[in-house]
């Protein structure tokens, strides 16, 4: 997974099938390749590798790519990058914030990046923010070359904890306004896959929250082929857990794919495509790039082939049968 080759028109067997036609000739390029399923690969060109690295619990890398600028690379997935992350994180954060009536309390699950943490700073209202991420060497070495997130991880209402997520909530005795799962896919062999299962959202993450609070999870591709991966069943799983349940997408073009996250509270998400573009300009500084009111209502509005997938799934996320997207960990690398 995540193979980085020199290509000059001729497979090496390693890398893709470079041919770059110009005037001189083939030119040759440096590729990041990344296997999305058995028989489908992505890959695109690259200017450097800023910098390589492996904690204890995951393999890091920073590239600069020529499409889509400097990307952070997991386990050999591509977490986000330069030019597209804002649709991923504007799209996590909002609506969970835009929909509570007044988000002063959250926790991030994840979210070492910093992105999550720098889009939920741009709420007014925002009072604490508790950063949870398992892996400190991520954390560092984000908060030391995504300059875009310095100011977030500098602000005083951040509280960084460096500990696993569930076994934080489960010592805190506070409740937050909102809890996010900013979390890396589950993968076979990954760190993760445990924080998507119904037992961790009913006897961890719900309790955890304030009366009518809301959790909003990242849940994986969510294109026409691969929503049945994840997607599916993480809402069909917060279905059993949670009254109000609401799926959307957006399209990454990073990702090479449709995009899904999950939102889920016990109180009803009523809020038209106007009042939620009042409550942006009332509690939120700057401009979104990405999200406003009209466009979460499309995001919110999944195809047919989609819809009619979560209405007839049935598999409930557990760790005993976990579902995970296509990919493998360090811990079955090893």
């Amino acid at each position: 997974m995540g193979d980085i080759s020199v290509s000059n028109g001729i497979s090496n067997g390693n890398g893709v099938n470079g041919k770059s036609h110009s005037l001189n000739g083939y030119r040759k390029s440096c590729w990041y390749e990344e296997e999305i399923e058995e028989n489908l690969r992505w890959c695109f060109a690259l200017n450097s590798i800023l910098h390589t690295g492996a904690s204890q619990f995951q393999d890091i890398a920073l590239l600069d790519t020529k499409p889509f600028g400097k990307a952070l690379v997991i386990d050999g997935k591509l977490q986000s990058a330069e030019i597209d992350e804002f649709i991923y994180h504007e799209s996590l954060v909002h609506p969970a914030l835009l929909y509570h009536p007044n988000p002063k309390t959250l926790f991030i699950m994840g979210g070492g990046e910093g992105s999550t943490a720098r889009e939920i700073l741009r709420h007014k209202a925002v009072e604490k923010v508790s950063m949870c991420d398992i892996d400190e060497e991520v954390v560092d070495f984000c908060r030391s070359y995504l300059v875009v997130n310095r100011e977030a991880f500098c602000d005083p209402r951040l509280e960084l904890i460096i500990n696993d997520a569930r076994a934080e909530l489960e010592s805190r005795k506070e409740c937050f306004d909102v809890i996010i799962g900013d979390l890396a896919d589950p993968i076979e062999g990954g760190p993760c896959y445990k924080l998507y299962t119904k037992s961790f959202y009913e006897y961890t993450v719900k309790p955890r929250l304030t009366h009518n609070g809301i959790f909003v999870t990242q849940a994986g591709p969510a294109g026409i082929f691969s929503h049945t991966e994840v997607f599916s069943c993480i809402y069909n799983t917060l279905k059993q857990v949670f009254k109000y349940v609401v799926p959307y997408s957006a399209h990454i073009p990073s990702y090479a794919d449709t995009w899904g996250w999950v939102m889920a509270s016990d109180a009803p998400f009523c809020l038209s495509a106007e009042e939620f573009d009042l409550r942006m300009k009332q509690r939120i500084k700057g401009e979104n790039r990405y999200l406003d009111g009209r466009t979460f209502a499309s995001a919110s509005t999944l195809s047919k082939a989609v819809r009619t997938s979560l209405e007839n799934e049935t598999h409930v996320y557990t760790e005993g049968a976990a579902r995970f997207i296509y990919g493998h960990g360090r811990q079955n690398q090893d």
